[in-house]
């Protein structure tokens, strides 16, 4: 079964002689429950198609279809109540809320809907990725790798259908990279998630059920 589709899709900015094609036409299938990683040189399309899966950018041509939903057929307000609960996101700068808790960040999406969480599923995520004895603390007393989880916790507490990471280790060093990359494949595995990740690194993509790489806004190839 695939999550996510995606027929003809293109993402143009700008007009005239200052038009961008981001993406030129991408014709994609992501099966449930695998670890996709997008690889391609900067400017290849890999953030943009991210976002415009994820209903961050609408399309200027083409469809994305997640979990069964076309989302051109969604208002506004339904596309925003629609990413809070079916897609996960993980950026590269954490976008943890400085005023609150490890502990109330990773709960906020659930705070959103007014939703109570599952305190065995919060219990579980969090010691995996090692954050119980930093539940109380706030993210300015945390190291950037410690940050990072606590974002993967946040994309988690859901349970959303998808989960997007935007080069989730792209500013930490090797060796944090790879303990980060190796929580989030144990996490995704553990809770049987769907995750598409965009990376520059070979090492993190080889993490991946398949690897699909892009150039010039166009699937140069796929591999698994």
């Amino acid at each position: 079964m695939n999550i996510v589709t995606t027929h003809n899709l293109k993402k143009y900015f700008g007009k005239d002689a200052y038009l961008v094609k981001a993406l030129d036409g991408i014709d994609l299938s992501i099966e449930k429950g695998k670890f996709t990683a997008i690889t391609g040189a900067s400017g290849s399309g890999k953030t943009t198609l991210l976002h415009t899966i994820g209903g961050l950018y609408e399309p200027t041509e083409g469809s994305v279809f997640v979990d069964g939903v076309n989302l051109a057929s969604l208002t506004e307000e339904e596309l925003t109540v629609f990413r809070r609960r079916k897609v996960g996101f993980i950026f590269q700068d954490y976008n943890l809320i400085p005023e609150l808790t490890i502990e109330e960040n990773i709960l906020f999406p659930l705070a959103l809907d007014d939703s109570r969480p599952d305190k065995a599923f919060f219990e579980k995520i969090t010691t995996l990725l090692g954050l119980r004895k930093r539940l109380n603390d706030y993210p300015y007393m945390l190291s950037g790798g410690a940050q990072q989880c606590s974002a993967i916790a946040r994309a988690f507490i859901t349970r959303p259908s998808l989960i997007l990471a935007d080069e989730p280790t792209g500013s930490f060093d090797s060796k944090t990279s790879q303990n980060i990359a190796g929580l989030l494949k144990m996490t995704v595995e553990t809770f049987h998630q769907t995750l598409i990740l965009i990376t520059h690194d070979p090492e993190l993509a080889q993490l991946a059920d398949r690897v699909i790489h892009l150039q010039n806004g166009r699937v140069e190839n796929s591999f698994n």
